[in-house]
């Protein structure tokens, strides 16, 4: 997928699901995902299997936008993990864009090799803690910021108190700890994507989801996230039509630029 036409898909779904879940089917739970509207996941290297699982979305749904996430862009890290977990080792940068992914996203920062290979190629969304690695990482061409882990680092606070000394130029991510209870406050301190995990899902639910394998009732919760983000950014934004506005538009009325 082309690096805009990838940005625009995640602005215009304003809600990234990490898939961390290795009891739920991967191909079932992006396309209950498309049934709410929402036509990108995250692939976390954290479950079993991340390759085979980005490979087998790629092949079945070949129009979905698929992100590759936790990634470890540090070669003796790497190495080291590895060489324990031989069986199932982590993924690099090079291995998840051969299996199919169309974003990179990283707990960390990347690389200056990473930036060098793929910037202007696909979205590189890095892992930042403080003001300083969001302006080193966005200098390098990082797309957009991923703030993590958010609810650790102050949440919506957080965001609003850098936001203004970084200009309100680049676009973050809040990742970790978002709710439905918190996604009013990260819209009203400027965020355009959120993302978030299947604990934004009430556990009761969710267990029923996992245990009945219920994918209906996935894209039903999966709605309702998504519908709320939609109505709050329409309220904060009144001149963007998110289902429909070019990322040039988008960037223009919100200021944010996108390295592009």
């Amino acid at each position: 997928m082309e690096i805009k036409a990838c940005i625009e898909t995640l602005l215009r779904d304003g809600f990234i699901l990490v898939f961390n879940q290795d009891q739920l089917d991967v191909i079932k739970t992006a396309e209950a995902l498309l049934e709410a509207g929402v036509n990108n996941m995250e692939i976390t290297c954290r479950i079993k299997k991340p390759l085979e699982k980005i490979s087998q979305l790629r092949q079945a749904l070949p129009d979905f936008t698929i992100g590759a996430a936790s990634l470890v862009d540090f070669t003796g890290m790497l190495e080291t993990y590895n060489r324990v977990h031989f069986d199932d080792p982590l993924p690099s940068v090079d291995e998840v864009v051969d299996a199919g992914a169309d974003y990179l996203v990283s707990a960390g920062n990347f690389s200056k090799a990473t930036y060098k290979k793929y910037s202007s190629k696909l979205p590189i969304i890095p892992g930042c803690g403080t003001a300083t690695e969001i302006l080193d990482q966005f200098s390098k061409g990082a797309n957009l910021c991923k703030i993590f882990p958010a609810k650790q680092l102050g949440g919506p606070a957080f965001v609003q108190a850098i936001d203004a000394p970084l200009h309100k130029i680049i676009s973050l991510i809040p990742t970790g700890g978002t709710s439905l209870q918190n996604i009013p406050d990260y819209i009203a301190a400027g965020i355009l994507v959120l993302g978030g995990s299947f604990s934004m899902i009430d556990k009761s639910i969710l267990q029923r989801i996992i245990s009945e394998q219920d994918y209906q009732l996935l894209a039903d919760e999966c709605k309702i996230i998504k519908q709320q983000i939609d109505d709050l950014r329409a309220q904060q934004w009144l001149e963007i039509d998110f289902a429909q506005s070019p990322l040039n538009e988008i960037s223009k009325i919100t200021g944010r630029n996108f390295n592009l």
